[in-house]
């Protein structure tokens, strides 16, 4: 990066912290400071919802993602919509007339302690191994940029937003979110508008759709069924729902949003507008991927994005030979490309076989890539290697002009420090307030428990900074966040659901049912192919099974 580059991400840095902590004045109670003294706005609940799960790992690996596999990801969000009306008539209600900081401080109310404490920890298991991961993701960003070490670069971005969480606590969160939000969004328009500015001269942007199309890039919607396929409408719609409700609905990070609202209704509209608003965003998220893709058959990529690894293999006697031949593929490639465009617009019966002749190239470049990867791996690279998290990055630090650079760099830094942020915030709200006053200290002054949410701030923050180095070995993150999180949110969806709707189950259902529920997630994903998002399915419907079971049985040995 340029002078001006980093210019542009410091003042954003900078900007973006005193904001935050300006915004935060008067944080000087535990109600202030876990739910801003319940003062939100709509709009500013509704951006800081989509930039906490607009992590970096979105701008990062998800036009990878796209880069490698196409725009059906997008089809992971298509339950979203519904979820967020569901969730909004029934959960944003109940917890605001809870008057809760958790949501599972609401589950001892309608069930019991145990079950509390259990889906309180199962929380701070799945959190506390998500937030590393968010966490490495920008130390991608310096790697590639400067070939800073991975551990320095997490380093500075935890202490950095463990700095305004500590002492603006939520409320910092929030507004320093909304800002971060609005920079992703620049840093998307300028990405995207870059490069198709950057194309060829003689390739227009319907010519970049083309060839985006033919390469099999351009698939939003898959309609085949298929247990085992990740990204397809069903699996989209009924496991992406599932998720979505586990989500936005279970997990303390996004609950803990919307619990800060001035009412019940600006806390709906914030949902809504996540209803409306997050389909078109993934949708132009993965297609400047595609684009991306587009640029790279007219300029020649790296057999390799991460540098590190195309360095070491460049040492190697198998390199040369791969080279060649990567580098074959490549110009037969671009020469199909060409000749595809020329018989579009000629309009001439050709533009099959071109067709043909670019996606047989294309496949070839592709197994050289992959002949790279296992050259990695011959040579001490990790098992499983892909670089799918470094290719945008790659091009955005090649390619962009100086000072977009900056911008695009404080747009991943930005959505990096949202999630961040929120999901310390939240895990020292559970730890507090599910854990600490609810079983080790019951009761203590005010002052004392703003000093505890304060500690365990910096704790989860310490905590991300120590596990963040474990993100390099899950390949392309934003599958590896989601597999995470569906390991476990189906439990948290099946009490939620028995909560809210069958009110005949008591603690010991619930209890039992959310432990059934987890076994069976990881018994499905031990012994069969089934897709991920599915888990979610799984554990819900068996959380709220067994709980059903557990309940006739109580009935049936209840004296009468």
């Amino acid at each position: 990066m340029r002078p001006l580059d980093w210019a542009v991400l410091a003042a954003s840095l900078v900007v973006i912290v005193l904001y935050g902590l300006w915004r935060a004045r008067d944080t000087g109670s535990v109600n202030k400071y876990l739910l801003a003294g319940k003062t939100m706005p709509w709009y500013a609940m509704a951006l800081s919802i989509m930039a906490t799960q607009a992590s970096a790992i979105t701008f990062i690996s998800t036009t990878g993602q796209s880069y490698i596999d196409g725009m059906r990801f997008v089809q992971f969000y298509f339950g979203l919509p519904l979820a967020m009306v569901v969730i909004s008539a029934t959960a944003v209600p109940i917890f605001h007339r809870a008057n809760v900081y958790t949501a599972y401080e609401y589950l001892e109310r309608r069930f019991d302690a145990k079950t509390r404490a259990l889906v309180s920890f199962i929380f701070l298991i799945q959190r506390g191994l998500a937030v590393g991961v968010a966490l490495y993701a920008p130390a991608i960003v310096l790697t590639v940029i400067l070939g800073w070490p991975d551990r320095a670069t997490t380093l500075v971005m935890g202490v950095l937003v463990v700095l305004y969480t500590t002492l603006g606590g939520i409320k910092a969160v929030t507004w320093t979110d909304v800002q971060q939000m609005l920079i992703m969004m620049f840093g998307l328009v300028a990405s995207l508008a870059t490069v198709i500015w950057l194309l060829p001269r003689d390739i227009g942007f319907m010519d970049a759709v083309t060839l985006a199309g033919a390469a099999g890039k351009l698939n939003p919607v898959v309609l085949s069924f298929d247990w085992n396929d990740r990204y397809n409408l069903w699996s989209g719609l009924f496991g992406g729902m599932f998720l979505a409700l586990a989500y936005f609905g279970c997990d303390q990070s996004q609950v803990q949003r919307y619990l800060t609202g001035k009412s019940i209704a600006q806390s709906r509209l914030s949902l809504l507008f996540n209803a409306v608003a997050k389909v078109p965003m993934q949708f132009f998220i993965l297609f400047i991927g595609a684009m991306v893709f587009v640029f790279y058959t007219f300029e020649k990529p790296p057999l390799l994005f991460e540098r590190v690894q195309q360095g070491r293999i460049e040492q190697t006697p198998a390199y040369a030979p791969l080279a060649e031949r990567f580098d074959a593929s490549f110009e037969k490639r671009r020469q199909a490309a060409r000749d595809l465009i020329a018989a579009r617009r000629d309009g001439s019966g050709d533009q099959t076989r071109f067709a043909e002749d670019y996606r047989r190239a294309q496949t070839e470049l592709e197994e050289a890539r992959r002949a790279g990867f296992r050259l990695v791996e011959a040579n001490g690279g990790q098992p499983g290697f892909n670089d799918t998290n470094y290719i945008f990055i790659t091009f955005v630090t090649r390619y962009l002009p100086v000072g977009l650079v900056g911008l695009v760099m404080a747009a991943v830094f930005a959505a990096a420090m949202s999630t961040i942020s929120a999901e310390i915030n939240s895990l020292a709200t559970v730890t507090v307030i599910d854990i600490y006053r609810r079983h080790i200290r019951k009761q203590a002054p005010d002052r004392h428990y703003l000093r505890a949410a304060r500690l365990a701030t910096v704790f989860w923050g310490a905590y991300a900074i120590a596990t963040a180095e474990y993100g390099s070995r899950l390949g392309a993150l934003i599958e590896a966040v989601n597999i995470l999180g569906s390991y476990f949110y189906g439990g948290l969806l099946g009490v939620f659901a028995l909560a809210f709707f069958f009110k005949q189950v008591r603690g010991n259902g619930a209890f039992l049912g959310v432990l059934a529920g987890e076994a069976a997630i990881f018994a499905v994903a031990r012994f069969t192919g089934v897709s991920f998002l599915w888990y979610n399915v799984v554990g819900c419907v068996v959380v709220v099974l067994t709980a059903l079971a557990v309940t006739a049985l109580e009935n049936r040995h209840r004296p009468a």
